[in-house]
């Protein structure tokens, strides 16, 4: 383990073995302040010696848009938040003593966005994509023995996103210190390119560099680990000669005897300590993980992993953790993902941009397929100020960090170069960027196939969609217009495909509206979206159309359905952003379109996307169990909708849905079968459609192969009378990092879910604990996510609490509402050491 020595107040960095450590989080006591523009700045913020006690102090990562209130001027596609502007950071810390040919970088997982680097006053380097990790080197400026002053200067300009970006140093910050004989920054380069069941080849490709004043003879030793710290292969290479201020490529290889392979169930990881030697001096150590498996795109039968073939069962993910927003936390982002895996959910989409690196790590441990995807935009703006603007500058530096980055993920099966870019067409440089794009990828990484998400059908026939290995597709299904999927087997049979992103389903959880109206636009009404899971934008469409476009071409490898957890901004159908427009070749529905933006006129108060599976506090949506009932066929899944609270509708046409993997279902109201229907070929869901509405007890019981399989039922209860809270884990950690989820629900005197609830709650922690964020999942609730009070929405409220740094103890969160009787719990904190 890596340990942090100090002498004086000057760090000395070093491991247990003695050999220079390599990082440290920089995360603690930064300065920060914002300003609305440029023109609000004041000059010389980067001056080592600025006063800045008036500057708000905080830790990272920190998204100054979430941390601020909903504003009703400013544009909701982008979360009617204050993201955009101006924002400082400034943080001391003590400077290492360098030995001669050492340097010290700073290493930024993500800034939002233009970044500009200063120490000590002096410009050290900048960037301009806010979702690139990327490094620059302190050492030219850096005062050895003595406090430093580190500045970064961050600019959001308006109209630079299509969704909420956040804004600031939302992700972790490091210091790098890299020895006079080191690797490049992003270590060894991990690949299995055989294996077998007796054995796996393991090829380790390390650029090492030398700084030192004279030539240097360089062995690496790789050392390789099972997850339980069992040493299982080892290999030094031999010399390599690397000239003064040179750098070399050096390759090895090792053996594996009876190889673990990583997998969706098992994903197994390995762990390779890689050795910086000169003589017997240790320059460096570095830590790699890897996993052993093989992929496989093939265009007849779909995707195969380690040999076998696997359906993609996918979502697209934005970037933000709801109440958080841009800000990553591990435990967040490890909680979404653990209720995508609870729905079947088994890929992942990174929509559209670099993820943050700790997500892959857990999609690594987590047994998650990733699509990674870096660009939204090309050359082409679709907003003002995009990405656009900076591509044909830092496209080439973009994607090499993001590949030499993310190459060691086994989590990682496709290099996704663009998301609907509007070079699709091939006019003005479409193809010739497509290509160039590709060329790159390759460049560093021929394991992966290159893809992209595409929307436009011209791309399918003009020859664009061939450039990449392996075809995505947005909103293909058969009963798309054409062209769509049937179009690229009949063009492009060659060619391997997926849904890059599909259905965009929208609703709110809980809502429903009467009478039932089927059209595709049939259930926006009050700024919210009834729950049958039947609507959609124009461009659109429910999940059982794609469902039945994926049975009928068996050779898709699946599909990403947009999205896995709803969003801040893109409140479609409530969206009043133009962009909307690129996603149509049709004229007419361009006109429709349009005239939908004008009627919503300014006053949409939608802040948040509908589009989730899961809506943005966390709470599955109806939906959810649609796509359980098909991602888990041998789980049993019986789900019925709508709730069944309807006072004042006595005797109205109520429809029902069910969703249930079982092939056919009985509905029965108060004791009463309404009827045994069976599900007829590419059937998804179960209607009785003219159930009229009564008081009582609304039961389905499944059946597969005629045996019951799954039962479920819904209940009319009475009105709200007190407050259950639940909580997602027993014990966090006092770091002041880690989080626990509550739910809260509202409950009736007998312990039923008022599903229809919405009283006002308070929130006090108490003990071991701070409150950090709640939400509810109400798109159109303008109550900030850091104050501790709020509305329930349709029976649920969540607040996430974290334990106090180097307090362990006990944690409450009591939670109050007038009239209520109120609720209590308990969560330990522990040593953040233990």
């Amino acid at each position: 383990m890596s340990l942090l020595v100090s002498a004086g107040s000057i760090p000395v960095w070093t491991s247990a073995a003695g050999v220079p450590e390599a990082r440290m989080r920089l995360s603690e006591e930064w300065k920060f302040i914002r300003f609305e523009s440029a023109r609000e700045e004041p000059a010389g913020l980067q001056e080592p010696n600025l006063e800045d006690k008036h500057w708000q102090s905080l830790n990272l990562p920190h998204d100054w848009g979430v941390a601020g209130s909903f504003q009703p001027d400013l544009p909701n596609r982008t979360g009617k938040l204050s993201w955009h502007g101006i924002g400082w950071y400034r943080k001391s810390f003590p400077g290492p003593e360098l030995e001669p040919g050492e340097r010290l970088l700073v290493e930024f997982e993500g800034a939002m966005s233009h970044p500009q680097i200063w120490l000590n006053g002096q410009l050290v380097g900048e960037w301009a994509y806010g979702y690139s990790t990327f490094f620059i080197d302190l050492t030219p400026a850096l005062m050895q023995g003595r406090e430093n002053i580190l500045a970064v200067r961050l600019d959001n300009p308006r109209e630079s996103s299509r969704w909420y970006p956040g804004g600031g140093l939302y992700r972790d910050v490091w210091l790098v210190r890299h020895a006079a004989v080191t690797l490049d920054e992003w270590g060894p380069f991990i690949t299995t390119p055989e294996v077998a069941v007796d054995s796996a080849r393991v090829e380790i490709s390390s650029t090492i560099f030398n700084r030192l004043c004279s030539d240097a003879e360089v062995r690496l030793r790789h050392t390789v680990y099972e997850p339980d710290g069992k040493q299982v292969a080892s290999v030094v290479t031999d010399p390599v000669r690397v000239p003064k201020g040179k750098s070399k490529v050096q390759e090895a290889t090792v053996l594996i005897s009876s190889p673990q392979l990583w997998g969706i169930e098992s994903p197994v990881l390995y762990s390779c300590k890689s050795e910086v030697l000169c003589g017997d001096t240790v320059y460096q150590e570095w830590r790699s993980s890897f996993g052993i498996r093989t992929i496989k795109w093939t265009s007849d039968q779909g995707f195969f992993l380690n040999g076998k073939l696997v359906e993609l069962k996918g979502v697209c993910q934005h970037h933000d953790l709801g109440a958080l927003g841009g800000a990553f936390n591990l435990r967040a982002a490890e909680r979404q993902l653990e209720i995508l895996g609870e729905m079947g959910c088994n890929a992942i989409r990174m929509a559209h941009n670099p993820p943050a690196p700790g997500l892959l790590d857990l999609c690594d441990r987590m047994g998650f397929l990733v699509v990674n995807e870096l660009f939204d935009t090309w050359a082409l703006n679709k907003t003002r100020a995009d990405y656009g603007s900076d591509f044909e500058e830092w496209h080439e530096r973009d994607l090499r960090n993001w590949v030499r980055r993310d190459r060691n993920h086994p989590s990682v099966i496709a290099w996704s170069l663009g998301n609907e870019v509007r070079e699709q067409s091939g006019k003005n440089g479409g193809f010739e960027r497509a290509n160039r794009l590709v060329e790159l990828t390759r460049e560093e990484d021929v394991t992966r196939p290159a893809t992209a998400g595409m929307s436009k059908g011209e791309a399918i026939i003009n020859g664009f969609a061939q450039i990449f290995d392996v075809a995505g597709y947005n909103y293909k299904a058969v009963a798309a217009k054409s062209p769509n999927y049937a179009t690229h087997f009949r063009v492009n049979p060659t060619q391997p495909a997926y849904g890059a992103e599909t259905s965009s389903c929208v609703s709110s959880r809980g809502e429903y509206f009467f009478p039932l109206n089927e059209a595709k636009n049939g259930g926006f009404f009050d700024f919210q979206v009834s729950s049958y899971d039947w609507f959609a934008p124009p461009w659109a469409y429910r999940p059982d159309i794609e469902f039945d476009s994926q049975d009928r071409y068996p050779a898709l490898a699946g599909e990403f359905v947009w999205t896995g957890f709803d969003y801040l901004g893109e409140p479609t159908p409530y969206n009043r952003d133009s962009t909307n427009l690129l996603n149509f070749s049709d004229q007419d529905d361009r006109k429709a379109l349009m005239a939908e933006l004008e009627r919503l006129g300014s006053g949409a108060p939608s802040r948040s996307s509908y589009f989730g599976i899961i809506d943005l506090a966390g709470f599955p949506k109806d939906r959810f169990y649609l796509y359980q009932s098909r991602w888990r066929p041998d789980h049993p899944v019986a789900h019925v909708l709508p709730h069944w609270n309807w006072k004042g509708r006595e005797g109205e046409i109520t429809p029902v849905h069910v969703y249930t993997n079982g092939d056919e279902a009985e509905l029965f109201l108060n004791g009463k079968s309404l009827g045994r229907k069976r599900k007829g070929p590419r059937e998804y869901r179960l209607i009785w459609p003219d159930v009229a509405y009564e008081p009582g007890e609304l039961k389905v019981i499944a059946y597969k192969e005629g045996e019951p399989w799954a039962t479920t039922a819904r209940e009319t209860s009475g009105k709200a009378a007190q407050l259950k809270v639940s909580v997602d884990r027993s014990r966090l950690t006092a770091d002041g990092r880690d989080l626990a989820f509550f739910k809260v629900e509202i409950l009736d005197a007998k312990g039923r879910l008022v599903p229809d609830a919405d009283p006002e709650l308070q929130f006090e922690v108490i003990g071991a604990g701070e409150f950090v964020a709640a939400d509810n999942g109400d798109a159109t609730d303008w109550t900030p996510f850091f104050t501790p009070s709020r509305k329930a929405f349709n029976g649920l409220a969540l607040v996430i609490l974290r334990g106090s740094k180097g307090i362990p103890g006990t944690a409450t969160l009591r939670v109050t509402s007038p009239g209520l009787e109120p609720a209590e719990l308990s969560i330990e904190t522990i040593d953040s050491n233990m």
